[in-house]
């Protein structure tokens, strides 16, 4: 007869997942597959309510899960309409997660650096030229005399965006930009701890400049090389820290 005790076993008590958690799953798989349409309206709190056969503050916190996610609108409004099915928030709440993610470690920078290659190398090489208008000026404010730290990094983000959505992927700026909230700081850290950060600054303008030519030449897979070496070069001694 088996002497084993309870605890040895692979069981595990059972968790009890809130209602509002679960309501708000529903609803953002509907929201995700398109049975509720960018811009629809909500059903009414009453319709919900019946048809979920839950109660109203039940469905309340499942509309605040879902506003807070970026997925319905009138989350930073005091309002009586129903909220809307919303776009406009999902890419700051993103980034917001990726960000978090990376402070607490459950996504290593090495990861994310590596998501960052393929996503922006993959871009390049069928970007049109025609798409980089941001890129042009971006890289017009990098090469103005007395740029500061702050100024290049916000144009050296403008310009990676830009790189981004230059081959008509429409996921590929949202991703990007999630990215570069997640990891962004390292290069305006590094920037700034630097005594005299002219040097870099023109380097990293001379970089851009070339992908640009690149890409400008029809030349994808030169322009994706450069990347990577961009990147690359920038990221390499961090993550070699971490590895």
């Amino acid at each position: 007869m088996s002497t084993e005790s309870p605890e040895s076993t692979a069981f595990r008590p059972i968790r009890r997942t809130p209602l509002s958690l679960l309501v708000s799953r529903q609803i953002r798989d509907a929201i995700v597959s398109g049975e509720l349409m960018l811009g629809s309206q909500l059903p009414t709190e009453q319709e919900l309510t019946a048809q979920f056969d839950v109660s109203r503050s039940t469905v309340r916190e499942a509309v605040r899960i879902l506003q807070a996610q970026g997925l319905l609108s009138g989350g930073d409004t005091v309002s009586t309409s129903r909220p809307r099915v919303s776009g406009e928030l999902t890419n700051a709440t993103a980034g917001a997660a990726l960000e978090n993610a990376l402070r607490l470690g459950s996504v290593p920078l090495p990861d994310l650096v590596e998501l960052r290659l393929l996503l922006e190398g993959a871009a390049v090489t069928t970007a049109d030229p025609g798409r980089l208008a941001d890129a042009r000026e971006a890289l017009a404010v990098m090469h103005t005399s007395g740029t500061d730290v702050v100024a290049f990094h916000a144009a050296d983000v403008r310009f990676h965006i830009s790189l981004a959505g230059a081959g008509g992927n429409s996921a590929f700026p949202l991703v990007m930009g999630a990215l570069r909230d997640a990891i962004g700081g390292h290069l305006r850290g590094a920037l700034e701890a630097l005594a005299d950060p002219a040097p870099t600054l023109a380097q990293l303008a001379g970089e851009h400049t070339a992908i640009l030519a690149a890409l400008d030449a029809g030349d994808g897979e030169l322009a994706r090389q450069l990347v990577h070496a961009h990147i690359w070069g920038f990221y390499s001694r961090d993550v070699a820290s971490e590895s």
